[in-house]
């Protein structure tokens, strides 16, 4: 039986667990586009700014589901290798950065689609949710982490609702704080763990913001005790 109905029932159920720190005022950050879902019920709940982080994962050249590293918006961006994977597989630096120059395109491409002239949440000094809809090799999430911590985050709270074992034990020991429903041991497919795992689309995105986007919260995004 599967431990969650779909993103957005997840996301309710990590809401609940990290009510606590709805009195820190959070901002809530997604990896699009699974992440969105489930990081709009948690917005709501916490009733937090959300916004994106923009990261994608760096497939191997011809078994792109195998990721070797992950690319996160920045400047210049944040970029992770797997170097256990890059040197198993012996891939050269230039098949990487082939690959790298491939996803940052696309990378821009769905910032200008999802956010195109909407205002980011300034997150300096803030207490930063980061959510994505699972966490399988780590390298997105690592990626994103990094990405949010150049950004000045004063806390970081990785949240998934599942996560392998092992994987969030490496994140806990970098980043800290790791909220996480489900922690299977080699974890092989997050959508095993949904009823529901339709894929989340470009216009899904899009209204999720719009939505956040009309209830003000966006704007206003203060630091606590203002």
């Amino acid at each position: 039986m599967s431990a969650f109905r779909d993103r957005r029932e997840a996301g309710r159920r990590l809401a609940a667990a990290l009510a606590d720190l709805e009195s820190a005022r959070p901002v809530v950050l997604a990896l699009p586009r699974g992440g969105v879902a489930v990081a709009a019920e948690i917005a709501t709940t916490l009733r937090a700014p959300l916004d994106l982080v923009f990261v994608r994962k760096l497939g191997v050249p011809r078994q792109p589901e195998y990721a070797m590293g992950a690319i996160a918006e920045d400047d210049p961006p944040v970029i992770v290798r797997n170097k256990r994977v890059i040197g198993a597989l012996r891939l050269t630096g230039r098949a990487f950065d082939e690959v790298r120059s491939r996803e940052q395109i696309e990378l821009e491409r769905r910032r200008q689609a999802y956010l195109g002239d909407r205002p980011r949440v300034d997150i300096a000094g803030r207490v930063v949710i980061l959510v994505d809809d699972g966490i399988a090799t780590g390298m997105t999430m690592r990626a994103a982490a990094l990405a949010t911590a150049k950004r000045g985050a004063q806390r970081i709270v990785i949240t998934t609702p599942v996560a392998d074992l092992a994987v969030a034990a490496e994140l806990r020991r970098e980043f800290g704080e790791v909220v996480c429903l489900e922690e299977p041991e080699a974890l092989s497919s997050v959508g095993y763990y949904y009823a529901d795992f339709s894929e989340v689309g470009d216009d899904e995105v899009r209204e999720i913001l719009r939505r956040d986007a009309g209830s003000g919260l966006t704007a206003r995004a203060p630091l606590p005790g203002d």
